[in-house]
């Protein structure tokens, strides 16, 4: 079995190239997540036909539309026109990433992770412009359900990059936490469907289809945040008490669990009805604005968050994925490897 520390120093060697990789992709997931964002104002808001034609704007080229008239226009055209800007930003920016990744990445897999990166970005440009052509609500669910996973590869592109990737020891011989955040990320991504179907849920839809997309959503929030809180409780004990870099990933989901059931119940009554509303002055006097101010905020950060649950989820799962030994080598790995990495090499 080949020792750790080598194989540590080994992929050091192109730690400077790589870092190149590290900080492009940074700068696409740091872009793609506002752009999640702009996206969710769209659907809240129904901007999505605010601008009918595509790849164009009102005729004009996309890029040539007069600023003030978008800028300081309705809600609805800032919104639209500027996820568009936004989104063909950051398709230039994967493409130079591609570009830095053909000539400083040593990687296989790593560069194709880049160019797999830069498809999927194309992918989602070209079903935003599908859904306003056919002014279809399914492209519009398909496209809503791709941009937190696209958010997603961005991340893990920058993990595979990251001082922790290449210097983290084999030291973990748990089998059973590497299946819980597997699981985990699974029904992360299951409950970004259930909610996007809530999101553009059909008007033809009957009370009781609703219901029962409602009911699993809740059972999967339940799922996910039971998986959160054990493997929080897994990390801190003392079997994994030497094995550093998982603790951070952990608490931080953790906390965005716990945002994310509090910004889910905002949800509900944004979206649908305050309760207890006979029993209380001020609930009774608060009307619900489904595009006011506070509602909005509510409702795009629930969607916000489900994104990076997604991410952090896959953020933990690599960490684990790149310790992990299986338990018949175990024995081959030294102890005191686990606490080779220093705290300030890991990212």
């Amino acid at each position: 079995m080949v020792n750790p520390s080598d194989s540590a120093l080994a992929s050091g060697v192109n730690a400077s190239q790589s870092s190149k990789v590290y900080r492009w992709a940074a700068f696409v997931s740091c872009l793609t997540f506002p752009l999640i964002w702009l996206g969710g104002l769209v659907t809240t808001h129904d901007a999505g036909m605010a601008v009918p034609d595509w790849p164009g704007t009102f005729g004009y080229n996309m890029f040539l539309y007069p600023v003030t008239t978008w800028l300081f226009g309705p809600f609805d055209l800032l919104v639209e026109h500027g996820h568009r800007l936004l989104a063909s930003l950051v398709g230039l920016i994967a493409i130079i990433l591609c570009f830095v990744a053909r000539k400083h990445e040593p990687r296989r897999f790593g560069r194709i992770a880049c160019w797999l990166l830069l498809l999927a970005i194309i992918s989602q440009g070209i079903l935003g412009g599908v859904r306003v052509l056919l002014d279809a609500r399914v492209v519009a669910l398909i496209h809503g359900c791709c941009g937190p996973l696209v958010f997603a590869l961005a991340c893990g592109i920058v993990m595979i990059n990251s001082k922790d990737w290449k210097t983290a020891p084999k030291s973990i011989e748990s089998n059973s936490l590497r299946w819980s955040l597997r699981i985990l990320l699974v029904l992360t991504i299951v409950q970004l469907i259930m909610g996007a179907h809530l999101r553009h849920a059909l008007p033809q839809w009957k009370p009781s289809l609703f219901l029962s997309f409602v009911h699993t959503h809740l059972l999967v929030a339940m799922l996910i945040t039971g998986i959160i809180f054990a493997v929080f409780c897994t990390v801190i004990s003392p079997k994994f008490r030497g094995v550093t870099g998982l603790r951070g990933p952990a608490a931080w989901l953790v906390g965005l669990v716990i945002i994310q059931v509090c910004l889910g119940v905002g949800t509900w009554i944004s979206s649908y009805a305050l309760p207890w509303q006979e029993l209380n002055e001020f609930f009774a006097r608060y009307t619900i604005d489904g595009r006011g101010f506070v509602e909005t905020m509510i409702i795009n950060g629930h969607q916000a968050t489900g994104s990076l649950l997604i991410a952090g989820s896959l953020w933990l799962l690599c960490r684990v994925e790149r310790r992990y030994v299986a338990a018949a080598a175990y024995g081959a790995v030294p102890a005191q490897v686990a606490d080779a990495t220093p705290r300030s090499l890991v990212r």
